[in-house]
């Protein structure tokens, strides 16, 4: 398996992968962002405890 990808291809491959997954609303990337930041502070909480 060839490792050494140049920028492009990785961009070629990446927005291959973007095209096959379903459309995101404004909202519900929102609504990703909110739930992650939460879960983040939470276990930056417990690992500093």
């Amino acid at each position: 398996m060839n490792y050494i990808v140049s920028f492009q291809e990785r961009a070629k491959l990446g927005f291959e992968q973007l095209s096959k997954q379903s459309p995101v609303t404004l909202e519900k990337a929102r609504l990703q962002a909110q739930k992650l930041s939460t879960q983040s502070k939470s276990v930056f909480k417990k690992k500093k405890n």
